[in-house]
């Protein structure tokens, strides 16, 4: 019976050693640092993984609902206005009863009309003999196409001289037809012809080696080459010098937009067709009574391309946060643009929970600063505030741009 209990002392003294291990008080910290990091990092990938497939599967529209309680970025900026009662004013109006849809999409088009008509002898009563009188006409729509029709134009230029003149031996003039000038010497495009390739390219998408097919089923054999040849040259003949009118119309504003965006370029002299190219867009705002807006095609992002566009240029540059743009002329101010604020504010929202109070309290302390940062003169910007949005104590804040270490 003594050695029972002996057995049993000794199995529960075992199972105490095995499930209890003493380690360094060192090694238990770096233990549970190393669980925290993992920890964070996890949640750093579920994070990813969720912005993912929203990015993927989720709404693009970046509208939102308005909410009473929201509070305004500038209501503390803003004078208050005095608030009058609206004035409700009863309008009565009469109104033309509107065509029926059919008329009014065949209102604009050309209309040939087929008369069906019987003669007197067709016209003879099957009853009595009588010719019959016309009592009413049925009238039937349907819409005709007249398909396109290559013509060759030949141009005779016809040339005058005087006999008399010539038979004088004096100076015989010449005299000749007032026949306009081609549009590109030498070829077989007329404006016509250029300017349906043009439209079935650029406005309806078509390729043209399908262009070339279409033509040589109506027999004209017109190679690809030939028809972007003639694109090239009326684009260099005629459209840039409109292309350069609006550049300078559109420097004479005093607000612009600007942004850039990448590009793939297939075959570029010296250049792999994987590497990215840029278009520059830049366009008056939505208060101009000129709209225009100007792309310009760059094989890099440098800094250079917009200095030398906005060179003459003067007034506020609405772009976003890419420093390109904040190392302009003395004469441009830069006004960043608050739906990429928002943007990153809204990325944030949707990782964590927080409520209406806790947010608002957040914009009442970011809007001072983010007020000063936007009042700054473009002197100041340059002369090192430049960094302002960065942490100043960088080594206590985890990147943005990775996972946490």
């Amino acid at each position: 019976m003594l050695d029972f209990w002996r057995f049993l002392l000794y199995n529960s003294f075992m199972n105490n050693i095995a499930s209890t291990i003493t380690i360094e008080r060192s090694e238990y910290d770096a233990l549970t640092l190393e669980v925290e990091k993992l920890k964070a990092l996890v949640e750093w990938y579920h994070h990813q993984l969720l912005s993912a497939k929203r990015r993927q599967f989720g709404v693009s529209s970046e509208a939102t609902k308005v909410d009473a309680n929201q509070i305004s970025l500038f209501a503390e900026l803003l004078p208050t206005l005095p608030q009058s009662e609206p004035v409700i004013e009863e309008i009565r109006y009469q109104r033309k009863k509107q065509v029926g849809k059919r008329e009014k999409d065949l209102s604009g088009l050309p209309v040939e009309r087929v008369e069906y008509e019987l003669n007197e002898e067709e016209r003879a009563c099957p009853e009595c003999g009588e010719v019959m009188r016309q009592v009413g006409v049925d009238v039937r729509r349907d819409l005709k196409l007249y398909p396109a029709q290559v013509v060759v134009v030949e141009h005779a230029n016809h040339v005058y001289t005087c006999d008399k003149c010539e038979k004088a031996d004096e100076k015989t003039p010449f005299l000749r037809g007032q026949a306009p000038a081609p549009l590109i010497p030498g070829s077989l495009a007329s404006p016509s012809l250029v300017a349906h390739i043009a439209a079935q390219k650029y406005s309806n998408g078509m390729p043209l080696y399908r262009l070339e097919k279409g033509f040589s089923y109506d027999g004209v054999n017109i190679s690809r080459q030939t028809m972007a040849n003639w694109v090239i040259q009326c684009c260099q003949r005629f459209l840039e010098p409109i292309y350069r009118l609006l550049i300078s119309n559109l420097l004479e504003e005093t607000i612009l937009h600007a942004d850039e965006t990448t590009i793939q370029v297939l075959r570029e002299d010296g250049r792999a067709p994987q590497t990215k190219s840029y278009e520059w867009v830049f366009r008056t705002s939505g208060c101009s009574k000129r709209k225009i807006v100007i792309y310009e095609y760059q094989q890099t992002r440098k800094q250079e391309h917009v200095q030398a566009f906005l060179k003459d240029f003067k007034g506020l540059l609405h772009t976003d946060g890419y420093y390109g743009y904040h190392n302009l002329s003395e004469w441009i101010t830069v006004i960043g643009c608050w739906a990429h604020v928002r943007r990153k504010f809204e990325e944030v929202l949707r990782k964590i929970n927080i409520s209406r109070p806790m947010l608002n309290a957040a914009w009442r302390i970011l809007m001072p600063f983010l007020s000063w940062r936007l009042s700054l003169q473009p002197s100041l910007r340059r002369k090192g505030t430049k960094n302002v949005w960065k942490n100043p104590n960088p080594s206590q804040t985890n990147s943005s741009s990775g996972p946490p270490r």
